[in-house]
């Protein structure tokens, strides 16, 4: 059997979120802060939810692990943000596995229940990488950044949306399983409750073979010899002649 396009989509957009929310995670450039009072023009701060970095853009040197002067990392924002997107990705392999054995590509049928419920999976797992995101992109000015500084939205903030919306749209998708696994589990109840509905009814039989021995009509016998005779005579006569044609 041809897998259900439902199931195609979720399974192909839920690892394209998960892949977007790890390089969102690890990556240290939730915020980008320039024109810093006191450095040279091309230096940008990079700042994310594990570490910050400095870039000097004329001459592409980074510099990672500077120290948090500015008290950056202890904030809600960034603390939240380190809790939920590690949660969601752990969310996302277990939707993944239980995914694999709902849709079961190696089998006639999947399994719909299965594929229904990590689709469900997806959908949290797309809700909890979605919350830190949109929250840290609302509160980006409050966070702490040197005076008179350019704020930016960094391209890991823009990765972790797209990821989140992948993952939430693959979810719904494998979520509409749910509907054709409820309609089987109605079948078989009503397979069970009433099991002659699905079995074929006896062949039909003429009324001859269905009626009892003693009703059925005994073949004609003759006992005196002169009957026969008077038998054929009354067949021959039946026989139609040259002159009727």
């Amino acid at each position: 059997m041809r897998t259900p396009s439902v199931m195609i989509v979720g399974l192909v957009l839920s690892p394209c979120g998960l892949l977007l929310n790890l390089v969102s995670t690890l990556t240290p450039c939730w915020r980008q802060v320039s024109r810093i009072s006191g450095k040279p023009i091309d230096v940008v701060y990079q700042q994310g939810i594990w570490e910050l970095c400095q870039e000097t853009q004329s001459t592409r040197q980074r510099q990672c692990g500077l120290a948090d002067e500015l008290g950056y990392f202890p904030t809600q924002p960034v603390q939240v943000a380190k809790g939920l997107m590690v949660s969601s990705l752990v969310v996302t392999l277990v939707g993944l596995v239980v995914a694999a054995l709902g849709v079961r590509c190696w089998q006639e049928e999947p399994h719909y229940l299965l594929a229904g419920l990590s689709g469900l999976i997806f959908f949290a797992s797309g809700l909890m990488s979605l919350i830190p995101v949109s929250w840290y992109n609302h509160y980006l000015s409050a966070l702490p950044a040197p005076a008179g500084s350019t704020l930016e939205v960094g391209y890991s903030l823009v990765l972790g949306y797209l990821g989140s919306c992948l993952e939430l749209i693959g979810g719904f998708s494998l979520a509409l399983s749910l509907h054709q696994g409820c309609q089987e589990c109605r079948r078989k109840k009503t397979t069970t409750k009433y099991p002659h509905r699905s079995q074929p009814g006896p062949a039909t039989v003429s009324s001859r073979d269905s009626m009892p021995r003693s009703q059925k009509p005994a073949p004609k016998s003759f006992s005196n010899p002169m009957d026969v005779l008077e038998g054929e005579r009354s067949f021959s006569r039946s026989l139609p002649c040259d002159s009727d044609l």
